[in-house]
C-alpha cells in the first residue's frame, strides 16, 4: 500500500500493474497455435488474430460470439491485410492469421523454418470479390480481360467510352481506377486472377487500406472503378456481372455462383496457425468452421463454407 493514497487508486495500480504482467508473460511464455499467448494458471488464454481487412468484420464478430459462450478465453482481433498477418504468422508474434489469399511457397517455407512446423490452413469462408462502379453508371456488364486493361501496365482502357457507355456523371469520361494498398491479399488476389503472372499493375489508381473505404470512395464518385469483398455493397454502388472474355456469359455474384466457382472471382478466405493446433486455438477454429460460426459467415454477407452436414 501506497501511503495516503485513496483506495480507489490504490486499486487502479494494482489492476494496471497484473495487467502489464499478463501482456508481458504473454509476449514471453507464446506458443503460437497451441495454447493461445498466454498460459498462465489464472488468467485466460489470449487468441491474437491479425490479417486481412476483407476479413477484419468477419473475425471480430466471431471473436465477439465465440467470448460470450466462453468467456474463458479472449480474442483479440486487428486489421492490418493478409501480408501482415502471414508476417506475424512466420515471426511467431500471433496465433491466427487471416488471409483472403494463399500463403506463397516462400512464405511457407519461411514460417517452417522458423517455427518447426507445416503452417496449417483452414479454408473458412468464400468470398466473390466484386468489381463496383457508382450506382448511376449505366455500366452492368466487364470481362476479366477488360479489367486486365484497366488495371494492368500499358492497358488501353482510360475511358468510360471505350467500355461502349457514357457516364454522363463523369464529365472528363476518364475512369479513376481504386485498388488495394499492396499488403492486402485482395490486392494479390486480383492481380493473379486478372493480370496474370506476366504483368503488374499500372501507377496511378487511389490505393485505401480497407475493403469498406474502396466502396465508399466509389459511392461518391461517378468516374470511379474498383474492387472489394461483395460484403461491403452499399446502396450507393453497384458490383457488375462479370464474364472471363470479351462476348461471353457474364454471372452476377452471388452465393450459387461462388460455390460453383461460375463467377470469375470467387475465392476462398483462410485461417493460418504456424503448426497443427491444440487447446483454445484449436476449440476456436472448430467452432469457426461448425454451424455458429458458419452463421456468421452468412449473416455478414459471405458464403459458409459447404459441408455435406449443412
Amino acid at each position: 500500500m501506497i501511503p495516503n493514497m485513496d483506495a480507489l487508486t490504490t486499486i487502479w495500480i494494482t489492476v494496471a500493474f497484473a495487467a502489464s504482467v499478463t501482456v508481458s508473460d504473454a509476449c514471453s511464455n507464446a506458443k503460437p497455435g497451441a495454447l493461445g499467448s498466454f498460459q498462465g494458471q489464472s488468467a485466460r488464454p489470449i487468441i491474437r488474430i491479425t490479417g486481412s481487412d476483407t476479413m477484419v468484420n468477419l473475425v471480430q464478430a466471431w471473436a465477439e460470439n465465440y467470448t460470450e459462450v466462453r468467456p474463458t478465453v479472449s480474442v483479440q482481433v486487428a486489421g492490418g491485410g493478409s501480408g501482415v498477418g502471414i508476417a506475424g504468422l512466420i515471426d511467431g508474434t500471433l496465433d491466427i492469421a487471416a488471409a483472403s489469399r494463399e500463403m506463397k511457397g516462400d512464405e511457407r517455407q519461411r514460417a517452417s523454418v522458423r517455427n518447426g512446423a507445416e503452417p496449417k490452413e483452414f479454408t473458412v469462408a468464400l468470398d466473390a470479390l466484386a468489381v463496383y462502379v457508382h450506382k448511376d453508371n449505366p455500366l452492368n456488364v466487364l470481362s476479366i480481360e477488360d479489367l486486365a486493361e484497366i488495371y494492368g501496365e500499358q492497358g488501353w482502357i482510360v475511358k468510360w467510352s471505350q467500355l461502349g457507355v457514357r457516364n454522363v456523371a463523369c464529365a472528363g469520361d476518364q475512369i479513376i481506377r481504386v485498388g488495394r494498398q499492396n499488403s492486402s491479399g485482395t490486392y494479390a488476389y486480383f492481380r493473379d486472377v486478372v493480370l496474370g503472372s506476366t504483368r503488374e499493375y499500372r501507377m496511378g489508381s487511389i490505393d485505401q487500406s480497407g475493403s469498406k473505404d474502396v466502396v465508399a470512395l466509389i459511392s461518391r464518385t461517378p468516374c470511379a472503378l474498383g474492387y472489394s469483398g461483395i460484403a461491403f455493397v452499399t446502396a450507393g454502388v453497384k458490383a457488375l456481372k462479370l464474364s472471363t472474355r470479351r462476348g461471353e456469359p457474364s454471372v452476377t455474384p452471388s452465393s450459387v455462383t461462388v460455390i460453383d466457382r461460375s463467377y470469375p472471382l470467387a475465392r476462398p478466405l483462410y485461417l493460418y496457425t504456424a503448426r497443427e493446433p491444440t487447446g483454445p486455438v484449436k476449440t476456436f477454429l472448430d467452432w469457426v468452421l461448425a454451424r455458429e460460426g458458419q452463421q456468421i459467415v452468412r449473416d455478414l454477407g459471405f458464403v459458409p463454407v459447404p459441408r455435406p452436414d449443412r
